[in-house]
Formats: C-alpha cells, structure tokens, sequence
C-alpha cells in the first residue's frame, strides 16, 4: 500500500484527517481483496477428485499421527521422570536462560502460522501434511527407545503461560530425540525450499529455536543437532512414498504420470 501517496493527498487537500482516514481505509480494503483473489487462484481448478483423495488421506495420516504422539510422548515423559540424567558437552559449559516465551507462545504462533501459510498453498499442502504426519510418527518412535532423564537445570515452563495448555496437549517433558522444535521449521524449510524468501525465513526460525532449547537445557545437543538429518530423511522418505504430491512442489509441472527410479518425469501437463 502506498503511504507516501496518502501522505500526499493529506497535503493536498489541508490536512483533512477524514479524507485521509478514509483513503487508507480504501486502500487497505484494496490490499485485502487483492491477498484474497491471490488465495482464490492459487485453489482454482487444484481440486480436482484426485487432489481430493489425497488431501483426505493427509489429514486422516495428520489425524493417526497425532495420536501415536500423544500415546507415545506420554510414556516416555512416565518414563524419563524416573531415568538418570547424563552429562552434555553443551549443556555442562552453557548458561540456563528463560527463554520460556519462545519455546511455548513462539512454538504455537510458529504452528499456527505455518498451517496458514500452508492452507494458501494448495501445491505444497498435500505433500507437506503427509511429511508432517510422517514427522510426528517417525518422532513419537524415536522418543519411545532410549530413555535419559531430564537435566536438572532445565527451566520449568509456568503453566499460567498463555497458550501452556494447548502446548501440552502434544508435547510433554522428556521427549527429547529428536528435537521438534528444531525439526519442524526445518522440514518447512523443505517444503518451501523454491521459494527463496520462506526458506530463509524457516531456515532463521530452525536456528533461534534450536539455540533456545539449548539455552533452556530442554533439550540434549544430541536431540538438536541430529534434528536436522533425521528431518531430511524423512522429507526424502515422503517423496518417495508420495511422488505426485512432491512433484507438485514445483509449480511448471502439472499432473504426473510417472517417475522412474532415475528420476525422470513423465508428464502429461
């Protein structure tokens, strides 16, 4: 929206702060419909039957994952609560901060928005809700394996905090391996990997949140540092699984009719 435009037209016409108000009531209405008809496009003539099915079968594959996490992060949390502590190279030298605010509120908001920034994507939302649901099983796997205590100076998070009752809905203390909060940005840092501008932005959420659950002692280096390998693997393991979806990723091709193991693409469109 442009303000120096207003800026003139309040000059213009004396300071008149009613015209000037309405003006840039007018012009953020315009800027509105604009992201609106944006939206519209980008899911006019997608859904086809096809993308249907598959958009069912993600959100049943979000539904199913979600409750393995439950079930799963709540036997390693029964579980870690009675298991040793062990020593960390980082942890052991590194300071305890509060940073109680990014790990809960910044987590959530991050959630929250990225399921938006999906929801307007409807190239990238089929893939990137199965690689999720994919990201929560093979993460409520990986919990459920090895026990390690919590380190005693990890900060308690408060649960008068706003937004602590939904965060501990799917995440509970002593899950560690791997760390979500550093896989998760990252595996939209992968999904978003074509467009420049959002795959810096994941790529700068992967870091501060990897460095605050560090800083927090939350979680082990070990959980932090794995998080990003293991997150590859399993966006490498949806493309396989899921090949029209991932092909959707790039925005020239359309349907697919096949790809062989070589990788070459057979396209209709």
């Amino acid at each position: 929206m442009n303000y120096n435009r207003f800026a003139y037209e309040s000059d213009l016409f004396g300071g008149n702060k009613s015209f000037v108000c309405f003006s840039l009531a007018a012009g953020y209405n315009y800027e509105v419909k604009n992201q609106m008809k944006s939206f519209y496009s980008e899911h006019r003539g997608f859904w086809s039957k096809e993308h249907k099915r598959s958009f069912y079968l993600a959100v049943l594959l979000i539904i199913l994952s979600l409750i393995i996490q439950v079930g799963a992060g709540r036997y390693s949390a029964r579980v870690a609560a009675h298991a040793p502590f062990v020593g960390d190279l980082f942890l052991d030298n590194l300071p305890v901060v509060n940073l109680d605010f990014i790990i809960v509120q910044g987590a959530l908001i991050f959630w929250i928005l990225s399921s938006l920034l999906l929801s307007t994507k409807p190239r990238r939302l089929l893939f990137g809700m199965k690689a999720i649901a994919l990201f929560i099983v093979f993460r409520a796997f990986f919990i459920s394996l090895t026990h390690i205590g919590i380190y005693p100076e990890e900060v308690i998070h408060d649960a008068n905090d706003i937004g602590f009752g939904l965060y501990k809905l799917v995440t509970f203390q002593g899950n560690f391996f791997f760390s979500g909060h550093t896989g998760f940005p990252f595996l939209m840092m992968m999904i978003f990997w074509n467009d420049k501008f959002w795959r810096r932005i994941f790529l700068s959420a992967t870091l501060i949140l990897a460095a605050s659950v560090l800083l927090t002692h939350v979680h082990y280096s070990i959980d932090v540092f794995a998080a990003p390998f293991i997150t590859y693997g399993i966006f490498k393991i949806t493309a396989r699984l899921f090949q029209q979806d991932y092909l959707l990723l790039d925005s020239r091709i359309g349907h697919v009719d096949k790809v062989s193991d070589n990788g070459i693409i057979y396209s209709n469109g």
